[in-house]
């Protein structure tokens, strides 16, 4: 298959720029004149995209439609977020103003951000990989890390938090949206790994003792604390009476008390999920053959990532109450601890990913007949 398909999905993707802003000035200025330069508009570039992608062969796989029309949404999504921050103005003011509650709130604001450069990345090199037939099951499940957090959070943070009451018909779209990622997670799975490490290497690996894998001991070392600290804000989240918990609330996150109950519900998702894994990697690093280690902490780590950045990024953003934000004084500790534990699990990932001999087990020999 030619590069000629993921042009054509790059393409579309930075055609959703004039499409936002025709038709926010349509829907504004009620302009026949608007109207028909974005249909126009609209038409052409999905006719242009169509035949670059289909100009030779059309990809089999339907994962690269699914990116496509996501990548379309990415740049969306950013648009929202630039606009939001009065970065930009004139391409969502229409959505804005009828939108789900969710996106007006920190928390969606960085889920924005979020989408808009991260995911966006995620789905161009997917649609690489798929228009060059490679593989793409690692940062495939990456991303499915990412999405479920988001999409948990946002389901039972719009359940219970103070816009639970709000949900609009866009909360159906949104819920659309994660059927399809779901169909989309469980065909990631089902792709095969292209691990390919020498036997050799695997038994010369599992022979080593942790004394002679510093940097498997430095993770170890880091999963106990960091599990404590998963625990801790875990409680924080539900109220804990103890001193302790309600002076870290009130100098370093008192985002966690904010109403709109999205960083509860992150602290909530983030304890039940993070410390099972904490307590079954540790079990990974310390007992060869583990083969599911890298898939796992390929799913951890973007879980994690997407959480620490919607929570730090909120935690300190203007659009979240000044009663809520980091205090200016604490905000050294308060970066230096959620950073630490956002980049730890990354390289821990990188470590299982690229170095996986230790949690391989050897392929059988073959009996000669």
């Amino acid at each position: 298959m030619s590069a000629s398909a993921g042009t054509g999905v790059f393409v579309l993707s930075l055609m959703s720029i004039p499409i936002c802003y025709l038709f926010n000035s349509f829907i504004y200025s009620h302009s026949t004149d608007a109207f028909f330069f974005a249909g126009c508009t609209t038409v052409l570039i999905l006719a242009i995209s169509t035949r670059f992608m289909i100009k030779k062969k059309a990809p089999v796989d339907p994962l690269f439609y699914v990116f496509a029309v996501y990548t379309f949404l990415s740049v969306v999504n950013l648009i929202i977020g630039l606009e939001q921050d009065n970065i930009i103005d004139g391409f969502v003011t229409f959505y804005l103003k009828e939108a789900d509650p969710h996106i007006n709130t920190a928390h969606g604001h960085m889920i924005s951000y979020w989408d808009g450069c991260v995911h966006y990345l995620m789905y161009l090199l997917m649609i690489a990989a798929i228009t060059w037939g490679d593989s793409y099951r690692a940062i495939g499940l990456y991303w499915v890390g990412s999405f479920l957090m988001r999409a948990i959070v946002y389901i039972l943070g719009n359940a219970v938090g103070k816009y639970g009451t709000q949900v609009g018909p866009l909360f159906f779209l949104h819920m659309l949206y994660i059927s399809v990622s779901v169909c989309a997670c469980f065909h990631i799975f089902s792709q095969p790994s292209t691990q390919d490490v020498q036997l050799t290497s695997v038994q010369e690996t599992k022979r080593k003792s942790l004394l002679h894998r510093p940097l498997d001991l430095l993770f170890i070392i880091y999963l106990i604390p960091a599990l404590a600290f998963c625990v801790f804000r875990g409680l924080v989240a539900l109220d804990c009476s103890s001193k302790f918990c309600q002076d870290y609330t009130q100098q370093y996150e008192p985002y966690l008390k904010d109403p709109s109950a999205y960083p509860k519900v992150q602290m909530l998702v983030s304890m039940l999920y993070s410390v099972p894994y904490y307590i079954i990697t540790l079990y990974g690093l310390l007992v060869p053959g583990c083969e599911w280690m890298p898939d796992l902490t390929l799913v951890h780590s973007g879980a994690l990532a997407q959480a620490q950045f919607s929570h730090i990024g909120a935690s300190l953003h203007t659009r979240t109450p000044f009663s809520y934000r980091v205090p200016a004084d604490s905000q050294p500790v308060f970066l230096l601890i959620n950073v630490l534990y956002a980049l730890v699990p990354q390289a821990l990932c990188y470590r299982c990913c690229t170095r996986p001999a230790f949690f391989l087990r050897p392929a059988p020999e073959k009996k000669n007949e």
